[in-house]
């Protein structure tokens, strides 16, 4: 800055912000309308008494067709004349703020960010509320580099809340799993933590000043990346309209209208044909008409050039643009738009219209986000600064997420929890053991801190012995005999084995479910060496094979840590000695390596027993399991009852058979109507106990299982999960409100819900619960 001190009293106020706004060192973030400006007073854009869409209409108004063209992009140029400096809409903040996009710098004055665990962890804590806290702090942490001059942008490209559908997908670490009202309620949470909105909801609704602004991806039916020469710039995935309505579709439809996300990133895969950005039906018709979606609409980097160049779905370059401008898109990560959207014009293929309708979103966006309100120290976020960032408390929901998402799979004759004595040893074994890359998964950023594994263990037993076992986490070399020595020698081996990002990953999809090279051959003769039974960790995001861990009795305890953040050391030591009881329950079904053999590009969800195909999920898979959707263990038990149903039986008036469902045993739940349905809701009490010796927190799944099954309906489905905590030998209750028009119901061949009569079983742990219905 004090170089610049001589050129001050020749450069305006409003071009040194500019040119401070996209300086790497700066400590101003860029924004329009400077008070101090007087040229800026006569702009209507610049009024921030009259509403966003009038400030808007007239910004818009004054652009050039080139200054408009330019803002389609993701890295928007400044435009001088009017004050307005660049823009970047690509920033990442999948499980903490990072600097994976363009948009983030983190050095100087904000060196680093928390790292919470990655997402498919974070969603084991079966907690809504604890997702919430997560997105408030990357929000806050995120305003506080923005306010810092680190940050280029507000716009954070995330959630992600595809579905898991298949095991062997590189991305599905990304994701809160394969549960629809699971990935659903954690999209809400997170968009509002995010946006500055309440845990309930509402403050946002009539458009107040957004903290950062939350995107969900990737819409839809995205969940592919690379397998066997398919890649997601090419795949046209296949979708049942039955698949679409009650999988694919809900978390994007919860996001949108309950979490009110004002963003929505398209996919590169076309669904049924159609290129998801260019795909009308999707981003205008249902996003915008049927679910209210008022943000703006990006195309994953360099989607809009696929549909020319490699999908062949567009015949030129400006087809390209004009199917996706039409279709609702808005901005364009790449440069295709840049390029293409002038010749589209001159070509009379495109009309200036959409152009301006794409920017209205876009700005709408920036000023909802205050860019346009002058200096943003006098904004409602823009007293958020660097002490906001790494803070004790951010710090401490880091850990309270990992240890609260960790699995306990497997716990024979009650190993864990180890026991500190003066004369326990230990050996700590694997290539994820002090491996601080891995505990963070992808999408992530500069953490502020980083306890491995091995130095989480190490806080609590003084003579620990480590070795790697492999040359690298795919042990395409093992030293067995030299791991097999140490675990002869030490009282207890805790194995630190998995996966990390050279065998999952964006681009990159497994072709098998198993541990990868030497692996499982040096945890089967570590523990056929070891003392006492041994305890196997698996950091991974994927399932893993691991049924000859499971069922090998030299194996006495395993635990999963997903990818667990930057105090995911601490969180396993504290689990693996008893200062913490887990009660995460996995988010995913875990499938045997057999599962392969169905083709990756296989979108059904429902099983076709006439084929052989199983299905997928835990929704409607019907093949052998390695481990359930829902699975987890702990050091107490638990007991359940239902304590109270206030409604049992419910009848619904059928006068005339459905036209749309063709069988007079069902009934449309759109001809039911809100006010009936409305109605219908009943009330569910559950008890439950902690019979155990430890205080712990434990998630209560509800499920709903139809007696007997008609075509379509899920084996179970989850309605309802809540955490409560209990110390040892304490009871409590917790409700859930249910309606059979939304729980009870299931989508037909026609993407239509419908209720069906029969016999329901509200079902909780191993407790079951009669509910019938009649038409």
């Amino acid at each position: 800055m004090g170089s610049l001190q001589s050129l001050i009293s020749f450069i305006t106020p409003l071009f040194l912000l500019l040119l401070l706004g996209h300086c790497g060192e700066s400590t101003q973030p860029p924004f329009s309308c400077d008070s101090s400006n007087p040229s800026t007073k006569s702009y209507t854009f610049c009024k921030t008494s009259l509403p966003i869409t009038e400030r808007v209409q007239d910004l818009v108004s004054r652009l050039t067709l080139n200054e408009k063209i330019s803002q389609l992009v993701n890295s928007a140029p400044p435009i001088p004349r009017l004050g307005i400096p660049g823009y970047e809409w690509w920033s990442e903040a999948l499980h903490g703020v990072a600097n994976a996009g363009l948009g983030i710098t983190l050095n100087g004055t904000i060196p680093a960010a928390t790292s919470f665990p990655q997402v498919i962890l974070t969603a084991a804590s079966f907690d809504a509320h604890l997702w919430y806290r997560i997105g408030q702090a990357i929000g806050t942490e995120a305003r506080a580099v923005y306010n810092a001059g680190q940050a280029k942008g507000m716009t954070f490209w995330a959630p992600n809340i595809n579905i898991f559908r298949d095991p062997r997908w590189g991305r599905g670490q990304e994701t809160p799993g394969e549960d629809p009202l699971v990935t659903g309620k954690y999209a809400v949470a997170y968009v509002r933590g995010v946006q500055g909105d309440s845990y309930e909801g509402g403050k946002l609704e009539d458009g107040h000043h957004l903290q950062a602004s939350a995107c969900c991806k990737h819409f839809t039916a995205y969940d592919l990346d690379d397998w066997k020469g398919v890649n997601r710039f090419i795949f046209d995935a296949r979708v049942t309209q039955q698949d679409l309505a009650d999988t694919y579709q809900p978390p994007f439809e919860s996001c949108i209208k309950e979490g009110r996300a004002s963003g929505i990133m398209c996919a590169y895969n076309r669904v049924n044909g159609v290129p998801s950005c260019a795909d009308y039906n999707l981003l205008s018709k249902t996003a915008r008409g049927e679910w209210g979606f008022q943000g703006y609409i990006t195309s994953d980097c360099d989607a809009v050039s696929i549909i020319y160049e490699n999908q062949g779905y567009a015949k030129t370059p400006e087809d390209a643009v004009v199917d996706v401008l039409k279709a609702g898109m808005d901005v364009n990560c790449g440069s295709y738009l840049q390029n293409h959207t002038q010749k589209a014009v001159e070509q009379k293929k495109l009309g200036v219209s959409e152009i301006d309708r794409a920017l209205h979103n876009l700005f709408s966006v920036r000023m909802r986000l205050g860019l346009f309100d002058g200096n943003p120290v006098q904004l409602p976020f823009g007293n958020i600064g660097p002490d906001k960032v790494c803070t004790i408390e951010n710090q401490d929901l880091a850990l309270e997420a990992a240890r609260n998402g960790i699995v306990l799979l497997k716990n024979s004759d009650r190993l864990l929890p180890l026991s500190q004595t003066t004369t326990l040893s230990l050996a700590v074994i694997g290539p994820n053991a002090n491996s601080s890359k891995t505990l963070l998964g992808n999408y992530a950023g500069l953490p502020c801190k980083s306890v491995t594994p091995l130095e989480g263990l190490q806080r609590y037993v003084k003579n620990v012995i480590h070795h790697p076992g492999c040359n690298a986490v795919n042990c395409s070399s093992a030293a067995i005999e030299e791991a097999v020595n140490i675990a002869k020698g030490v009282n207890y081996v805790v194995l630190i084995m998995g996966l990390d990002q050279t065998e999952e990953r964006e681009s990159h999809d497994r072709l098998h479910l198993v541990l990868p090279g030497k692996q499982q051959e040096l945890i089967t003769s570590v523990a056929r060496a070891a003392k006492k039974p041994v305890v196997l960790v698996l950091l991974s995001g994927g399932p893993v094979d691991i049924s000859s861990a499971k069922y090998d009795k030299n194996i006495g305890s395993i635990l999963w840590a997903g990818y667990p953040g930057e105090s995911g050391g601490t969180a396993l030591a504290e689990i693996i000695f008893g200062d913490h009881n887990p009660g995460g329950r996995l988010p995913v079904t875990w499938y045997p390596e057999e599962f392969v053999k169905i083709p990756m590009t296989d979108m059904r969800i429902r099983s076709e027993p006439s084929s052989g195909y199983p299905g997928r999920t835990y929704r409607f898979y019907k093949g052998e399991k390695v481990f359930e959707f829902g699975y987890g263990l702990s050091y107490s038990n638990y007991a359940y009852n239902f304590s109270s149903v206030t409604q049992s039986k419910f009848h619904f008036q059928l006068n005339q058979p459905s036209k749309a469902t063709q069988t007079p045993e069902a009934k449309l739940v759109s001809e039911l109507g809100e006010k009936l349905c409305e109605r219908k809701k009943f009330s569910i009490t559950i008890g439950i106990k902690n019979n155990g010796k430890m205080a712990g927190k434990h998630p209560v799944l509800l499920f709903t299982r139809k007696e007997k099954p008609s075509n379509g309906s899920p084996v179970k489905q989850l309605v309802g999960f809540q955490s409560v905590k209990l110390n040892a030998g304490e009871s409590a209750e917790v409700g859930f409100v249910l309606s059979p028009c939304e729980h009870l119901s299931r989508a037909n061949e026609v993407g239509l819900m419908v209720i069906e009569p029969g016999l329901h079983f509200l079902v909780v742990g191993d407790e079951e619960y009669p509910v019938s219905i009649s038409i």
